[in-house]
């Protein structure tokens, strides 16, 4: 495995014509963004590039990817994925491709190499960030379009420059997208300022039903399907909701667990500044940021709550 730097991966880029781009299960606005610009700008430099579609997009990101998805890799296309940090990241549906993928571009530090070439970068806050570096190595022109996309990735995966991920470099890089015609304020508001109602209702659940430990400086909240169905909320609504829990004052690190199909329960674990989310994620198979991160339990519910409880009482107190 190769670790390659930006200009390295812009040469690479260079050297082929056919490309299509892959993101991960449950897709959020830093893969959705990523995979955006990225296929915009090779297609500015007269490169055929398509974003394969995935099933999971919702209507919050799929904007993002209007004209320039394809059904299904050619059998002489280059696959690259963008925010992928493991081969079980990828969707069921692309994981037949999974040994045609010749460049991983990442920025998770605990992540699983599954490419002989990677761009990582596990100081960048987005994985957008990295893209755009890249493509800037290109002397791509960042067209307004091309710097939403950007702007989604960057933003979404800092909490609106809220997290602590957030550097200088993902300022320099939001300055790029407002210079160059991103519609910050519009997406701002769409991101970050509104609430759906089904949102709200979900939250008003999970006070009601959150569990504090170590003297309310941890939190672990379980959502069973059965309460996403009662309440009629979509995946929309669920976007980001692992952030609440954390948000709680006092709280250093939370567990937010998700019943999904056939007995797996998806764990996502939010950090302050000093405590690590990966320790947790870790020993269930995942991994991510320090103060993001997440994994996948294969068992009911109620065993997978003991569980990670048990590894949150013995890591962070």
């Amino acid at each position: 495995m190769m670790n390659l730097t930006r200009a390295e991966a812009a040469e690479f880029l260079k050297e082929q014509d056919n490309y299509v781009i892959l993101t991960h299960a449950r897709p959020d606005g830093d893969t959705v963004g990523s995979s955006a610009a990225l296929c915009l700008g090779l297609r500015s430099l007269g490169k055929t590039a398509h974003v394969l579609r995935n099933p999971g997009i919702t209507p919050r990101y799929a904007w993002l990817h209007e004209g320039l998805t394809v059904e299904e890799a050619g059998e002489n296309d280059i696959i690259i994925s963008t925010d992928v940090a493991s081969p079980g990241m990828l969707p069921q549906e692309f994981q037949h491709l999974l040994d045609r993928v010749v460049l991983r571009i990442d920025h998770h530090g605990s992540a699983t190499s599954f490419t002989e070439q990677e761009l990582v970068d596990p100081n960048s806050a987005s994985c957008a960030e990295v893209i755009w570096d890249v493509l800037a190595c290109l002397g791509v022109s960042p067209e307004p379009r091309l710097m939403d996309a950007i702007y989604v990735g960057l933003s979404t995966d800092t909490g609106c420059f809220r997290f602590a991920n957030t550097t200088a470099h993902t300022f320099r890089v939001a300055a790029i997208c407002a210079q160059y015609g991103a519609k910050v304020f519009e997406l701002n508001q769409q991101l970050f300022e509104t609430n759906t109602l089904g949102k709200l209702r979900m939250q008003a659940w999970m006070v009601e039903h959150m569990q504090m430990l170590g003297g309310d400086t941890m939190a672990i909240c379980a959502i069973p399907k059965a309460v996403e169905e009662r309440l009629g909320v979509s995946s929309d609504d669920m976007d980001n909701i692992s952030n609440f829990p954390r948000s709680v004052a006092g709280v250093n690190i939370a567990a937010t667990l998700r019943e999904a199909e056939n007995g797996v329960v998806k764990l996502s674990v939010r950090a302050v500044p000093g405590y690590d989310a990966t320790r947790i994620a870790v020993r269930f198979g995942g991994g991510g940021h320090k103060g993001a991160a997440g994994g996948t339990l294969h068992m009911a519910m109620e065993e997978a709550v003991k569980a990670v409880e048990e590894v949150m009482t013995e890591l962070c107190q």
